[in-house]
């Protein structure tokens, strides 16, 4: 039980976390049942509907793509050999951490059935080092020290160079206090900062800051700083971490569909929204196109924009009276409002790669092994190891199928060479690829993740909007706590729905997070120490 009465979920394990209870309701309980319509059917999005149809509110979901998920979701496809399949935008971990997504997909899925444990996370640098994260124990700081004297990424004489004021600063995590010291600097700035041995900076944190689809040079180090909190050194619930046991679709969105219908939420897939503008009847009309072509026109009393990041830009844009009356009346923070959605930006590129192979791959290659060192290569998922589809494939075919991930390509890339590229480097790392023949394959370039570049926090915009009856979500939007990929989606959801009952005199949802600071009062202590003396003039 926390301090404000709410209910422990199961899956928080670390005594430290924290309960972060709504806000009182504003406003009297409307007798009305107020309609909402949820542009996006993504994380944030469902998470959103969710909390809202909980609380007896009328939702209708808005997607412009013909199935739920948004960057996780699926669609079927028939394979050369006429097997049936389903492509996705590629692999994704559940780690434990994910309180209030692991909480959204329980709505449907009270046991997480949905999900499998992954025992380990193997890196592997192209020159020969590897590091792996089974074994260690969970809890901050003695995860990091184990993890320090038993790699050999971190050799003795070369931990003997490290910049000790500025590790520390890694250490020292408070949410949001951290983007004010560290988010003019960028997550290579920073670690060269620290003095880390090549190695380790490259296994041990260009792997995880490329999660974020950009190169170190464009990450904040406050992003880096949060993630490191999240992932390592602020929770014990470790880096161990869960995946579907089966294609997104199976696993996750069609059971919460389904539980959220019954809830009475109604969902309008292939129907991207082009335009908010007042309405008549009802505060908002939400305009945009059916799936057979054609316009339509729904009424709503709020909105929540849970499009990807261009895409609520993109709709901001087309709408000009959302977020506030329009010139004439233009309220105090309307335009900052719409001219800092305006400068949202969008990560590069990256490729995802699927290959259903003629021949397995080496019995002991792992589900999932993270690389460094490479031009673009990532990572190597065997799906086979984990998701039932692809297993019962494999054991049909006697093949395997292997996914590949580029992160952070360039601009303007071509597909085709990358793709070609990315399958050679996979070779160098699994030499039975040259073996292999493709029975068949699919490629996904995209590039519509959000950027959080160095300096960028403070212009970002939150859940909230200068017109309470419109709210933001995303992994974009800025939420002041220690979340980040799908749960920052997830919880960006739940503050965006907590907003609205509010207004509604509703009560709202408890979300929960891995501690706001750092675990450890004298490791901060030093920190900040640090910050006032070496570390604040090495800077």
């Amino acid at each position: 039980m926390s301090a404000d009465g709410a209910a422990r979920p199961p899956d928080v394990r670390d005594p430290l976390a924290e309960a972060v209870p709504p806000a009182p309701p504003t406003g009297p309980r409307t007798a009305a049942v107020p309609h909402v319509a949820v542009v996006g059917g993504g994380v944030a999005g469902l998470a959103a509907a969710c909390a809202l149809a909980e609380r007896d509110v009328d939702v209708t979901v808005f997607e412009r793509e013909p199935s739920l998920g948004g960057r996780l979701r699926g669609w079927a496809t028939t394979l050369s050999d006429g097997s049936p399949a389903t492509m996705t935008r590629g692999f994704h971990a559940f780690f434990r951490q994910y309180y209030n997504l692991r909480a959204l997909l329980r709505r449907a899925d009270p046991g997480l059935d949905c999900l499998v444990p992954l025992s380990d996370y193997p890196l592997v640098h192209r020159d020969g080092p590897r590091d792996r994260f089974s074994g260690l124990p969970p809890t901050p700081p003695w995860n990091a020290a184990v993890l320090a004297a038993t790699s050999p990424s971190f050799p003795p004489r070369d931990l003997a160079r490290v910049n000790v004021p500025a590790a520390l600063q890694l250490l020292d995590v408070d949410v949001p206090g951290v983007y004010e010291r560290l988010d003019h600097m960028s997550a290579r700035d920073l670690l060269e900062a620290v003095r880390f041995p090549p190695t380790a900076r490259h296994l041990a944190f260009e792997v995880f800051t490329r999660s974020f689809f950009a190169d170190p040079g464009r990450l904040s180090a406050a992003e880096l700083a949060v993630m490191f909190h999240v992932y390592f050194l602020g929770s014990s619930e470790g880096l161990v971490f869960d995946v579907p046991r089966s294609p997104f679709p199976q696993a996750l969105w069609d059971p919460l569909e389904r539980h959220l219908a019954k809830l009475g939420v109604r969902f309008r897939t292939s129907s991207p929204v082009e335009a908010v503008h007042p309405g008549r009847e009802h505060r908002f009309s939400v305009r945009g196109r059916t799936p057979e072509g054609g316009p339509f026109d729904t009424g709503a009393d709020a909105v929540v924009l849970a499009a990807t990041p261009a895409g609520t830009r993109d709709l901001v844009a087309a709408s000009p009276g959302l977020g506030g009356p329009l010139p004439d009346g233009r309220g105090p923070g309307v335009r900052e409002w719409r001219d800092r959605m305006a400068r949202v930006e969008t990560a590069p590129p990256f490729l995802v790669s699927r290959y259903w192979l003629d021949r397995p791959v080496r019995p002991h290659r792992p589900a999932f092994l993270g690389t460094a060192g490479y031009p673009t290569l990532d990572n190597i998922s065997v799906l086979e190891r984990y998701e039932d589809e692809a297993r019962a494939w494999a054991r049909r075919t006697g093949g395997s199928v292997v996914e590949l991930h580029a992160y952070a390509l360039e601009e303007g890339c071509d597909p085709g060479f990358e793709r070609r590229g990315l399958w050679e480097q996979a070779r160098a790392v699994y030499p039975e690829l040259a073996r292999a023949r493709a029975v068949d394959s699919r490629h996904e370039t995209r590039a519509d993740c959000p950027l959080f570049a160095p300096g960028s926090h403070r212009d970002r915009c939150g859940a909230t909007t200068p017109d309470p009856f419109v709210v933001v979500a995303g992994d974009h939007v800025r939420t002041d706590l220690p979340v980040a990929l799908m749960e920052r989606a997830a919880t960006s959801g739940l503050l965006a729905a907590n907003a609205l009952l509010s207004r509604w005199g509703r009560p709202g949802h408890t979300l929960w997070t891995v501690p706001r600071r750092g675990r450890s009062a004298p490791l901060r202590a030093l920190a900040r120490r640090a910050r006032r003396t070496r570390w604040g003039a090495q800077r």
